[in-house]
């Protein structure tokens, strides 16, 4: 696969068009939460998943190489890159996903594939060579990467996720808060993996297609809070 432009792929000799989404981050704290969930509650609607708290919890596992490409792209400001990911959901472990994360500056673009706990379980234990028997691309770009790049699980990063929806423009707005490390990668599938909080408040991602209507604008601006390049895999890493 190469990259031909910020929005065209070709894989296997033919071309892809990808589409490519605005993402803005803000690290905010629990006033500038509340006061925002309070707003957002008058003009979206709360995410599909949302338990009868309105929220759900996010438990991703973070690959990386074994000299830190992604880690150091990310911190080197590198406009174009991309991590690979396993994220599952409320500890369920019957929807699985393997996700690849694509950056262009403020733009994100992810390609997804299901996998099963079974296929997660084996590539924790080391055997990955099932990829390879799979048609589906990206589970292939995994396997290539996992035996040329030695691309491996590198970081567990488990936090409660608040989303509200819009849509006009395909908004998506999220409001991340008990952001935790897991200690030990082997522990992803555990249903108590063993975590410890991390330094930061609460994040807000501001997600949306080609435009962001002026009345969300103006509702999820905080005053002397500005947008940031926050990554959770990163903070994961460094604290």
């Amino acid at each position: 696969m190469r990259v031909l432009s910020d929005n065209i792929l070709i894989r296997k000799g033919i071309t892809v068009k990808t589409f490519y989404r605005h993402e803005l981050k803000h690290p905010i704290n629990i006033i500038d939460s509340e006061e925002l969930k309070q707003r957002l509650l008058l003009v979206t609607a709360l995410d599909s998943f949302a338990d009868e708290k309105g929220g759900y919890t996010v438990k991703s596992l973070y690959f990386d190489t074994l000299n830190n490409i992604a880690l150091q792209e990310k911190l080197d400001g590198v406009q174009h890159r991309s991590k690979f990911r396993i994220r599952y959901y409320n500890n369920n472990t019957s929807f699985m996903r393997l996700e690849k994360k694509c950056k262009n500056n403020h733009l994100c673009h992810k390609e997804n594939a299901n996998i099963t706990k079974e296929q997660c379980q084996s590539i924790l234990n080391g055997d990955w060579d099932w990829l390879k028997d799979t048609d589906h691309p990206l589970l292939l770009e995994l396997y290539i990467k996992m035996s040329t790049q030695l691309l491996r699980p590198k970081s567990i990063v488990i936090y409660r996720r608040e989303a509200f929806v819009h849509p006009v423009g395909n908004v998506r707005i999220t409001i991340d808060s008990n952001l935790r490390r897991g200690s030990f990668v082997h522990d992803f599938l555990e249903p108590n993996t063993a975590a410890y909080p991390l330094p930061v408040g609460r994040v807000l991602e501001v997600k949306y297609d080609s435009f962001l209507p002026s009345y969300l604008h103006d509702l999820v601006r905080i005053k002397n809070r500005q947008a940031s390049s926050f990554s959770k895999y990163a903070f994961s890493r460094l604290y």
